[in-house]
């Protein structure tokens, strides 16, 4: 074992394909609504869920908030007339988002062997808490993590300190080992700014190789899951 010991873990699309579980989820609901499903349409619900989720990072709006609003503006900007309301097209979209078990390639091995080597892991996502809690329970990561820790339930957003404080609580951690505390995501403003704020080491997963053009920078970049074993174990 190298320098870290504990590895915290974004959720989606870093460990989990988010991209595959919202079209799923998106088809189910609007067939349930009886929407006909458009590019157009999943492209204007992704611009405004992308909004709405920058919104939340900075503390402008609430998750239970933004479960609804998302597609209350969805119905609003595309003129949708249908017998479901937004409280119901969420309801339904939350259930099918908990279907969504599929895996990036590498997450299973990749944690078997952090599991295997003693490495302590936990979930730390801004999610919304029953539909992370299903997808890691219907996956085969549904044994790994010490923890899934969901920004619901400490009253913070990553890149808040607050939320980390919470984090380090659960798992017992302290100031003294921050050290040995790796970060691992795939947002910058979220994962890895929130590392940066918290004075702990970040590993910005980026597979599409996507230029960094914030003023955020994490002491290591992968491309596959399968890099971050020789960084931890270095």
């Amino acid at each position: 074992m190298g320098k870290y010991t504990t590895i915290l873990f974004d959720a989606d699309d870093t460990l989990f394909d988010y991209v595959q579980s919202e079209t799923y989820a998106l088809a189910k609901t609007f067939e349930e609504a009886g929407i006909e499903g458009s590019e157009q349409l999943t492209a204007s619900y992704k611009m405004i869920n992308s909004q709405l989720w920058r919104d939340l990072e900075q503390g402008l709006i609430k998750i239970g908030e933004l479960r609804t609003e998302r597609f209350r503006r969805l119905m609003e900007h595309e003129q949708l007339v249908i017998q479901m309301n937004a409280d119901e097209l969420s309801g339904a979209y939350v259930r099918y988002l908990g279907e969504g078990f599929f895996l990036i390639p590498g997450a299973v091995e990749l944690c078997r062997y952090l599991g295997e080597n003693g490495y302590r892991m936990a979930i730390v996502t801004n999610g919304i808490r029953e539909v992370q809690l299903s997808r890691i329970a219907g996956s085969d990561l549904r044994e790994t993590f010490e923890e899934i820790i969901v920004s619901e339930e400490t009253g913070y957003q990553k890149p808040q300190t607050g939320f980390f404080d919470y984090a380090f609580k659960k798992l017992g951690l302290t100031e003294a080992d921050k050290e040995s505390v790796l970060v691992v995501g795939d947002s910058l403003t979220s994962d890895i700014q929130g590392g940066i704020n918290y004075g702990i080491d970040t590993c910005w997963y980026n597979p599409k190789g996507k230029p960094n053009t914030l003023a955020v920078s994490p002491k290591y970049e992968i491309k596959e899951l399968s890099e971050l074993i020789p960084l931890v174990t270095g």
